[in-house]
């Protein structure tokens, strides 16, 4: 099988935010190389006892995205979409040079791959194990969190989940109804059924997290009544907003870049009880203040920032 081959020359800053952006238009699964140091934990994960000699970063950044089998049509197609996102982002940020380059590469074996590289690791004191490792004897009795991203985001070991669950593991009690928005493999939603929430909805705009949270959810002992799932975009449907309910959620916790939240925040007040609480991530740092902005034009006060590297976690109550 053939795949054709879209890569982006940008800069490492702008890596997120590009591969968000052209998620939306139904490119995923984006291969990054920089010249990044590699954090002890991405080091461990790696499981190599010698790493191979990095040469010294340059901010420069290649984005690699896969198509199977499309028509020239549909490569011209997708390579103009692209374009367009790219000249949209470089009016408010830098993207570096922003070139594209089509080449193309044989089949790929994306699903088994990339498992190499991913080995159960901790937050704080959860143990995240794959679907494909098992739990150690001397680990058992730990809290552990099972998951298999699939084709859905989310493993848990980026900056950002990690800000939301500490935040949801101060705010959670056994009353809590909690809507996620931005799901992906329900990772968030799983855990605040783990530590106590009564009831979790979700929502995302690809499909494929369907089968990631129904699988999740199943090897983490969640009952399905527990956990509803919905596909769809809360911030412009209507069908949508009506379908997952209004003044119902005592937390609604969204993990997605800041220029989603900056729309979603006054559309997603509707959804909170009065005094639920509001976290957010998925902010690099120097868009803190546009989110603290949008939150606080939204009626909304803010109880705490959190940090975690360049990223940012904003909290908030509805009055």
């Amino acid at each position: 099988m053939k795949w054709t081959k879209i890569q982006i020359k940008t800069i490492t800053e702008a890596e997120d935010i590009i591969i968000s952006t052209l998620y939306d238009i139904g490119l995923e699964g984006a291969q990054i190389e920089d010249k990044i140091p590699l954090t002890p934990l991405e080091k461990e994960q790696m499981c190599v006892d010698i790493m191979p000699q990095a040469e010294s970063d340059d901010g420069i950044a290649y984005l690699n995205f896969f198509v199977e089998e499309a028509s020239p049509e549909k490569i011209e197609e997708l390579v103009k979409e692209v374009e367009e996102q790219l000249e949209e982002l470089r009016q408010f940020m830098d993207i570096g040079e922003g070139s594209i380059t089509l080449s193309e590469t044989e089949d790929l074996d994306w699903i088994n791959n990339w498992k190499k590289y991913f080995h159960q690791f901790y937050i704080d004191d959860i143990l995240v194990v794959p679907s494909w490792e098992e739990v150690k004897e001397e680990d058992r009795d730990k809290t552990i969190l099972h998951i298999d991203p699939g084709t859905a985001f989310g493993t848990g070991m980026h900056e950002t989940t990690q800000l939301c669950i500490r935040q949801l593991r101060k705010y959670i009690t056994p009353e809590t109804k909690l809507l996620d928005v931005g799901t992906g493999s329900g990772i968030l939603a799983i855990l605040s059924l783990m530590f106590g929430a009564k009831k979790a909805v979700g929502t995302d705009l690809d499909p494929c997290a369907l089968e990631a949270v129904k699988e999740n959810s199943l090897v983490n002992g969640i009952d399905p009544k527990d956990f509803t799932m919905m596909i769809g975009n809360i911030i412009t449907e209507k069908e949508v907003q009506d379908q997952v309910g209004y003044e119902c959620y005592d937390i609604v916790v969204a993990n997605i870049l800041a220029d989603v939240l900056v729309p979603l925040t006054p559309v997603i007040v509707n959804q909170m009880k009065k005094g639920g609480v509001y976290i957010t991530s998925g902010i690099i740092d120097d868009k803190e203040e546009t989110v603290v902005e949008a939150v606080k034009a939204a009626g909304l006060k803010v109880l705490e920032v959190t940090y975690q590297g360049e990223w940012v976690s904003v909290t908030a109550r509805k009055n």
